[in-house]
């Protein structure tokens, strides 16, 4: 338990700070874009498109940086495998809060509401995480296919007074975890990382906060 406490704190705080950080960014060049659009400079498609691409390989080395640090000091298990979907989950994740950030300035005309927005959200899915409550927010896919990939299939026994069982037991039965749903979790944040990209661009193309 206390790996998967430390690997949902570890999302929680990372994301939440990706999406912050990217906040002010995208309010301030939402304004130069709302006057280049007016310019028949910008097009809204292309534009949202470059805002997500530029984001990626700065998600993708933080990921490096992050993953290759903590995977070893975590102690986990030496299999390149393994090692792989570790870097692919936190790339994922991180990626989906980045673009949850720009969604939130996206539907709302200002950096601060934004922000008042988004601070409801992050207690919801704290809440949800599949740490505290198991229910399916996009935090708790994180931590299935985090969690799964690493633990899933470990037998070491677990003796105590609430559980007596394999690691691979208290992890299926107690958090719903599984290493066969490592697929599918990956399939989900995509999705989820895919769908906040496109409301992102669909924000830009129809709504318009420019005060006149």
């Amino acid at each position: 338990m206390v790996v998967i406490g430390a690997l949902y704190t570890a999302v929680l705080f990372l994301g939440v700070n990706n999406a912050s950080t990217v906040q002010p960014v995208i309010a301030i060049e939402r304004t130069v874009f709302y006057r280049e659009r007016a310019a028949g400079m910008y097009s809204a498609i292309p534009y949202a498109m470059a805002q997500g691409l530029v984001e990626i390989p700065y998600i993708a080395t933080q990921t490096i940086v992050y993953g290759v640090t903590t995977y070893f000091m975590i102690n986990f298990e030496r299999n390149l495998e393994k090692f792989l979907y570790y870097l692919l989950f936190m790339f994922l994740t991180f990626t989906y809060f980045t673009f949850y950030g720009m969604v939130a300035i996206g539907l709302t005309p200002s950096q601060q509401m934004a922000a008042v927005v988004s601070s409801a959200f992050y207690s919801l899915w704290n809440l949800l995480a599949g740490f505290l409550v198991p229910k399916p927010c996009p935090i708790a896919w994180t931590l299935q296919g985090l969690v799964g990939s690493q633990l899933g299939d470990v037998e070491d026994l677990i003796v105590g007074p609430a559980f007596q069982g394999t690691v691979k037991g208290f992890l299926k039965e107690e958090l719903g975890i599984e290493s066969s749903m490592i697929g599918i979790a990956a399939a989900v944040i995509f999705a989820v990382s895919l769908s906040f990209f496109l409301v992102f661009a669909l924000s830009l193309k129809f709504l318009n906060f420019q005060k006149r």
